[in-house]
């Protein structure tokens, strides 16, 4: 048995009260799902800048009525003090998750990006400290690694940030580090490497590509690659994602607190691979684009040419053991991408 599963056994017979912030997002609404179904109680927190009320619905549907009635909705910004400070009373863990993400965002808008990022990240800080909170969990990203070209990534060794998203993000573990040695705060963060799976938005202008290539294929739209299609990313199935959050929460060691985890499958997938994996699996439904080409365009600004996670740290030191690699993630998601995405 997995460090992930005795901790799910052991987590189903407490009763932890959980905040998600961006709980209406992709990642926040996959976490309410497994918290709720292991019977916990769950407080979420979002304005609806990129969640979607349609994520909590569909998570309604997947649980009992007796889970669902354990699950509070605030509405409100992690930019507001008084917020952050009502939705963390009481609160034993803190899965904070609410961001503005895309890099592209980032560098037309930085103000906002900071605003939320930094800004937000610090009011929730702040809160979850005077609140006394068990442990601040927080997205953190790969995008801290920055100009540091060197394969694998090992959270030791960062270069300087490539975007303002970048840069919001390093803040923010800066900010965790002198929580945590000027107040004893307890956090974890969590770098994350290309999340995808069901519920994630493929509309907008910085639509994650995975679900975007899907609806592109689905709809007989154009598949855009920026660059030569060599670029390589980890791309991580949103299950060891919610592993990895759950595994941070509730880790006993004090050795592994205050620290950061590249949250990662593992291995690299090239943009061109990745096209073909997507394409094989839309294919089953709609054989006319077993020969659909991707459209090649200019390298996007304040990307990085390759990017992969070596994930010892977390298995090592919080158990974490990722159980989808891409493929398998796209099989378990291709069916809600093709059943709602059309």
């Amino acid at each position: 048995m997995t460090e992930y599963h005795k901790v799910k056994e052991e987590l189903s017979k407490m009763r932890g009260k959980w905040l998600v912030t961006g709980v209406a997002g992709f990642i926040g609404s996959n976490l309410l799902e497994t918290l709720l179904k292991l019977d916990q109680t769950v407080i979420g927190l979002d304005n609806f800048a990129t969640g979607h009320q349609k994520n909590l619905s569909e998570v309604q549907g997947l649980v009992t009525t007796e889970q669902w009635a354990r699950f509070t909705f605030i509405e409100g910004t992690i930019s507001d003090l008084e917020t952050c400070r009502k939705s963390c009373s009481d609160i034993d863990y803190v899965l904070h998750q609410a961001a503005l993400g895309s890099v592209p965002r980032s560098i037309e808008e930085p103000l906002l990006t900071n605003e939320s990022n930094v800004n937000g990240f610090l009011n929730m800080l702040v809160s979850a400290r005077d609140a006394g909170v068990k442990r601040f969990v927080y997205a953190a990203s790969s995008s801290t690694y920055g100009d540091h070209t060197a394969l694998p990534k090992v959270e030791e060794t960062i270069g300087s940030p490539l975007s303002p998203y970048a840069v919001t993000k390093l803040v923010n573990e800066l900010y965790s580090d002198v929580f945590a040695n000027t107040y004893g705060f307890k956090t974890i963060g969590l770098r994350y490497f290309n999340i995808f799976g069901q519920r994630q938005d493929p509309n907008g202008a910085y639509a994650a590509v995975i679900p975007k290539w899907f609806a592109g294929l689905i709809n007989n739209e154009p598949v855009y690659i920026n660059g030569d299609g060599e670029t390589s990313r980890d791309f991580c199935y949103i299950d060891n994602c919610v592993q990895a959050n759950i595994l941070a929460a509730l880790a006993e060691d004090e050795n592994v607190l205050n620290q950061v985890y590249n949250v990662a499958f593992g291995e690299r997938t090239t943009l061109n691979e990745l096209f073909k994996l997507i394409r094989e699996r839309v294919s089953t439904l709609y054989p006319q684009i077993k020969e659909v080409k991707s459209v090649y365009r200019d390298f996007r600004a304040g990307d990085v040419r390759h990017s992969l996670a070596d994930i010892t740290k977390a298995r090592e030191l919080l158990g974490y053991d990722p159980e989808f690699s891409v493929a398998a993630g796209l099989n378990r998601a291709s069916d809600w991408y093709l059943n709602n995405l059309k």
